[in-house]
């Protein structure tokens, strides 16, 4: 049968048939290639590294001991996060002179120095002068403050990205400025910014590893002190590095699924209208 006897809803399956082939060869070959890579780095690491399973069995729960802080703190840090980028947005948004200049100010010094010297700053340079911290307060301090500044920049863009119609037509029903900016603009502004927070997250779990440096018992501080008690630091890196890599794994199949939520709830409002 030719392709002008076929009807059109019979070509249309017909299509859809070939493309559900064609993703099903290719999502094969992409396992098989994907195994292939994990057996070849794990027999490298078998052969080359010295593994000994049964200290890796050992080790690894108390390395995993660790999870629950670093997801904590990244959570927190996160939160702190986006407290001060949508604060230090509306001032780089402000008319403001004063507000702006805060703002802009807070954005440039905590991009442009190092997030690991942040954290020592918080740990050692405060005790100078009177303010002795907590390790997990120096870790979550430092850790928010610095996504907060790049943050900033992201929240403001959302800001921005928000049709100034909409808020003039609020303004127009009666709503003041500030009840337009949290109903109307502040709510498509986050929708807008939560894949980049998500991103952030992600980032923020690794980066949390930085708290090892202020005694802070996570992930990495483990991991380093199991080693060189044992004098196979070796080993349990490559222990800290796999929960990274699950936790890393897992949250970003979470923040697709949000967004895949979201992306469906836009779809059926958009089929309502």
């Amino acid at each position: 049968m030719n392709a002008g006897s076929l009807s059109q809803s019979e070509l249309a399956a017909a299509v859809a048939q070939s493309d559900r082939r064609r993703e099903s060869a290719w999502s094969l070959r992409f396992r098989i290639i994907t195994t292939l890579i994990l057996l070849a780095i794990g027999t490298f690491i078998a052969v080359y590294f010295n593994v000994e399973a049964t200290f890796l069995a050992s080790a690894a729960p108390f390395i995993a001991g660790g999870i629950s802080l670093t997801i904590v703190v990244a959570l927190l840090s996160i939160m702190l996060a986006t407290i001060l980028a949508v604060l230090g947005a509306l001032g780089r948004l402000s008319r403001s002179a004063t507000a702006n200049a805060i703002a802009s100010f807070y954005v440039s010094f905590f991009r442009g120095t190092p997030l690991l010297l942040q954290v020592l700053f918080w740990y050692l340079g405060l005790p100078q002068v009177g303010i002795v911290l907590d390790p997990f307060v120096c870790a979550v301090g430092a850790l928010g403050m610095n996504y907060g500044a790049y943050m900033t920049e992201l929240f403001r863009a959302g800001i921005q990205a928000v049709p100034v119609g909409q808020r003039e037509a609020a303004v127009a029903l009666g709503m003041s400025e500030q009840t337009a900016f949290r109903r109307v603009v502040a709510p498509q502004a986050f929708r807008i910014v939560l894949p980049a927070i998500g991103n952030d997250f992600i980032a923020m779990l690794k980066d949390s590893a930085l708290a090892s440096t202020v005694t802070l018992h996570e992930i990495l501080w483990r991991a380093q002190n199991i080693g060189r008690r044992e004098f196979k630091s070796l080993q349990t890196l490559l222990i800290a590095a796999v929960f990274y890599w699950i936790m890393t794994i897992a949250f970003s199949a979470l923040q697709s699924w949000l967004e895949r939520r979201m992306a469906a709830g836009d779809r059926n409002q958009a089929v309502k209208a």
